[in-house]
């Protein structure tokens, strides 16, 4: 597709899941003849009608059986396809983690798995519906590239380079409709790269997913208060771009990675990670869930419980600024 502001626009009313399955899947299809695509009862909700509509040999209705779907999906892709197995985030990276272990990890199977309302879109549905340790969870398979694109318009990128890539890959999507746009113009999709889109010097914050929108708008109120911070685009977590990351913690004083995750195994870990051989390393900050549960409710407001709101990030960062003396 061509991109222009109004299509920009008009993907971010689709949100990213809409967006990545009505744009990037189709698009693709047309170009990987061996893509098919598996769904665990939600062709409806997950808007796989159009492809459903177009390529009705290609997809496969595997209802409430997300282990199954795995297996599936494993099976056809030694026989040379390149299924596209989505459901929720919280079904198919914890439900189906030990047949997406076995089957497609430990086999380097060309699966490209998909899971949709990622963090805590579901909301008042509850801890069984939100996706907060996700991450951890795909990061630590051998071979798996994890991507979590932060709008519409990158989610479509995400979705067409992650059928190029030779073996598993896990994409996180958002399941919100109206998703905040970060890329108001075309760009370049890189697999595998951490990508600026904020200058600001004496801060990074590194964020993925639907918080890169709000790192942006906490690093504006930062501004506003005399301090500078520089915003990056995690969009790939795993590989993680360590050759950028070494850049970033030469150029600051002090690093935070957001993510609407758990601080525990998610982008902050392999932030931290990366960080360890260092000598005279810049002080870290993650902010992210904690070691716990919240209550339900609306996305917004656990956020703010979580601290992951513009607001409640600027204030952690000031307070941390002032005790590293930026």
């Amino acid at each position: 597709m061509r991109i222009t502001p109004a299509n920009i626009k008009a993907l971010s009313l689709l949100g990213q899941k809409g967006s990545a399955f009505n744009y990037g899947l189709l698009e693709a299809a047309d170009e990987h003849p061996g893509l098919c695509v598996l769904t665990a009862d939600l062709a409806l909700l997950t808007g796989l009608d159009r492809f459903r509509r177009k390529f009705p040999d290609r997809f496969i209705q595997c209802g409430i059986a997300e282990q199954n779907m795995m297996g599936i999906a494993a099976g056809l892709a030694m026989e040379g396809a390149m299924p596209v197995a989505t459901t929720y985030c919280s079904f198919i990276a914890v439900r189906a983690l030990e047949q997406i272990r076995q089957n497609i990890s430990s086999t380097h199977a060309n699966v490209k798995i998909v899971g949709t309302f990622a963090g805590v879109v579901a909301a008042k549905s509850g801890i069984s519906h939100w996706a907060t340790e996700d991450i951890a969870f795909m990061r630590a398979l051998p071979g798996m590239t994890v991507l979590s694109p932060c709008d519409a318009l990158e989610a479509v990128k995400a979705f067409k380079a992650m059928c190029d890539i030779d073996g598993p890959v896990y994409l996180r999507l958002s399941g919100s409709v109206s998703c905040p746009v970060v890329n108001h113009d075309d760009f370049e999709f890189k697999p595998g790269a951490i990508r600026k889109i904020r200058d600001g010097d004496g801060i990074a914050i590194i964020a993925t997913g639907l918080m890169v929108k709000e790192a942006l708008d906490a690093a504006d109120a930062l501004e506003g208060k005399g301090i500078g911070a520089a915003v990056y685009d995690a969009a790939t977590i795993k590989p993680i771009d360590r050759a950028a990351l070494d850049e970033i913690f030469k150029s600051c004083r002090l690093v935070a990675t957001v993510e609407e995750h758990t601080v525990i195994g998610g982008l902050g870990s392999a932030v931290a990670e990366a960080m360890a051989p260092m000598r005279n390393a810049p002080a870290l900050v993650m902010i992210g869930f904690e070691d716990c549960y919240t209550r339900p409710g609306s996305q917004r407001y656990i956020w703010d419980i979580a601290g992951l709101t513009a607001e409640r990030i600027a204030a952690r960062l000031e307070d941390e600024a002032r005790r590293a003396g930026i």
